[in-house]
């Protein structure tokens, strides 16, 4: 048995790169948003033409980047959402919001002062950690049986 995992939320850790490696040797999938920022902000009108308004200059990529991240939600088996702590980042909430509505298995990673922010989204969670490790131990445990040690 193997998993899809969609990583999902914030671009300016390496939170990824810690879950991909912990999950060395385990028959996982990766699959996530485009993470440079410049790419994903600007991808829109850089295939769709130039605009002058910020507005629909954002509203392009967002279109663009949101086949990308439809199609990787609805191709996982899992869906892991990073909220972090610099910024506000209303395409998580949305992202666990779209996934919680297809009825993924859905992943919440937090630090405690969203806690309270976040109380609807990890009631949908079928789990709320604090650490890319936790995330992989579940991962783990699903397609091993094995606990930490």
């Amino acid at each position: 048995m193997g998993l899809r995992v969609y990583l999902s939320g914030e671009i300016h850790t390496d939170w990824r790169d810690q879950i991909i490696d912990a999950c060395d040797g385990l028959d996982v999938i990766f699959d996530g948003p485009v993470t440079d920022h410049a790419a994903s902000d600007d991808c829109g009108v850089a295939i769709l033409g130039a605009e002058d308004n910020k507005y629909w200059h954002d509203h392009k990529g967002a279109m663009v980047n949101a086949i990308r991240t439809r199609k990787g939600i609805e191709e996982a088996d899992v869906v892991v959402v990073r909220f972090g702590e610099k910024y506000k980042q209303w395409n998580a909430a949305f992202d666990a919001g779209f996934a919680a509505a297809l009825n993924k298995s859905l992943i919440i990673l937090q630090q405690p002062e969203h806690d309270h922010a976040l109380k609807e989204v990890d009631a949908a969670a079928l789990a709320m950690t604090r650490t890319p490790q936790e995330v992989a131990q579940i991962l783990r445990y699903v397609l091993t049986g094995a606990l930490p040690k």
